[in-house]
């Protein structure tokens, strides 16, 4: 069992940066991989961002060259890093941890991030 708890969604201006946590309550060395989704309203959920446990990642494409996944050991957090934010990034961002495998077994209740001046 794992419970993930993201934070540090907030409003933002175009342009601008901000950091998302996801605080894992056990280790995340046993998690073959996390990664970051998001949803906006009227969308579908999308892939922002996973990362394995070699440290290999992969970015959707409409967040490439702005956004940067990673994790700390030591903290059992994930984050991502978001630069030059845009209006369109608007959405829920969701953290989630799996196995070797499988799709992802756990998942975050969520934070909102807004792009707005």
């Amino acid at each position: 069992q794992a419970q993930l708890v993201e934070s540090g969604g907030d409003l933002v201006q175009p342009g601008g940066s901000l950091r998302l946590s996801c605080a894992s309550s056990g280790s995340i060395l046993r998690f073959y991989s996390m990664g970051w989704y998001r949803q906006a309203p009227g969308k579908q959920r999308e892939l922002v961002a996973t990362i394995t446990y070699a440290g290999s990642t992969d970015y959707g494409d409409s967040v490439k060259g702005r956004f940067t996944i990673s994790r700390d050991y030591a903290k059992n957090t994930l984050y991502l890093q978001m630069n030059s934010v845009k209006p369109e990034d608007t959405a829920v961002y969701s953290c989630n941890a799996g196995y070797y495998n499988s799709p992802p077994v756990y998942w975050g209740q969520g934070t909102q991030v807004t792009v707005s001046s």
